[in-house]
């Protein structure tokens, strides 16, 4: 008797994988992979100032960062400068954006992609041109802001909105939120728009419209999308460093009232006016800042994705 041979065939590796996923995978690794490992090496060392030569240190950079006092202050104050920078933002533009893309899909109304696109170009902008053009516009010499508040009787509420240490930061912040209000606007107007018709048709039978139904039924299928936003808010606030670099400079002036986590460690890495740089330091606060928002996206993927996906579900 013949042995039975088995008709499942082996199947063949597909090449084709590699060739298309090689290319993206490589230029990943370089930019990102090994800058990454070598910033985790540079935390490790330091280099002596007179003999230039390099030292592994351990964790010593950390506990200077950490309890060394000339460290700890600047370290603080520019994480908790971050934490506000990004609250403005999750309490003023991702509920802006979903009020406006709330108000572009529950109506019909006229030059609504003029609007769309209105409010989605200052994304385009460069950071330069931003922070350039409002702190022209925001400056007590030539600027328009003091003229524009007057003229519709608020004049009295005009100040050096940049120049003061109580309201840069906060300023700064809504400039921000102004340029990017577009990502969150375009993203919920993009998940209303995916839900089913058959389901605001039944939420129109039971007598469910207008506001109520978008509380109701439309902003409780949208939480992913929300959920989304709020970890981009995140990771691209504790990323932040163009806008205050281009309107108050390396320093974060005034008084260092605007200084985060990004201008800290530029400063930290390439030095200021007269004092040296401190690559391995520098290498330190970038890696706080790496384990700080991978902190934040795990708790997030793990304790807030969860709920939604098993809630959507």
């Amino acid at each position: 008797m013949m042995p039975e041979t088995s008709n499942v065939r082996k199947r063949p590796f597909r090449w084709h994988i590699l060739v298309f996923l090689g290319p993206a995978a490589f230029v990943y690794t370089v930019i990102m992979i090994l800058p990454l490992a070598e910033t985790l090496r540079l935390s490790f060392f330091q280099v002596d100032s007179v003999t230039r030569v390099v030292t592994f240190v351990g964790l010593e950079n950390y506990n200077q960062l950490f309890f060394n006092v000339y460290w700890v202050g600047p370290f603080t104050k520019a994480l908790w400068n971050n934490f506000l920078f990004f609250v403005i933002h999750m309490l003023v533009q991702n509920p802006i954006g979903v009020l406006i893309a709330a108000l572009l899909s529950m109506f019909h109304l006229p030059g609504k992609k003029l609007y769309r696109t209105a409010i989605f170009m200052p994304t385009l902008l460069s950071f330069v041109i931003v922070g350039f053009v409002w702190k022209l516009m925001l400056s007590p010499l030539w600027g328009v802001s003091k003229g524009m508040l007057s003229s519709v009787g608020l004049g009295s509420w005009f100040m050096p909105f940049l120049g003061r240490e109580e309201s840069a930061l906060i300023t700064l912040a809504l400039i921000s939120v102004w340029q990017f209000v577009g990502i969150p606007m375009m993203l919920i107007y993009a998940a209303l728009l995916s839900i089913p018709e058959e389901v605001i048709e039944a939420a129109e039978c039971d007598g469910v419209t207008g506001l109520a139904q978008f509380f109701k039924i439309k902003l409780i299928l949208i939480l992913p999308t929300i959920g989304i936003i709020s970890i981009l808010t995140f990771v691209g606030n504790f990323n932040a460093f163009d806008l205050v670099y281009t309107t108050q400079g390396p320093l974060a002036g005034p008084n260092f009232s605007t200084d985060l986590l990004g201008t800290l460690l530029y400063r930290t890495f390439y030095g200021q006016q007269t004092q040296p740089g401190d690559p391995n330091m520098g290498a330190t606060i970038a890696t706080m800042m790496f384990f700080i928002i991978l902190v934040g996206v795990a708790i997030y993927l793990f304790f807030i994705q969860r709920r939604l996906t098993r809630y959507e579900m």
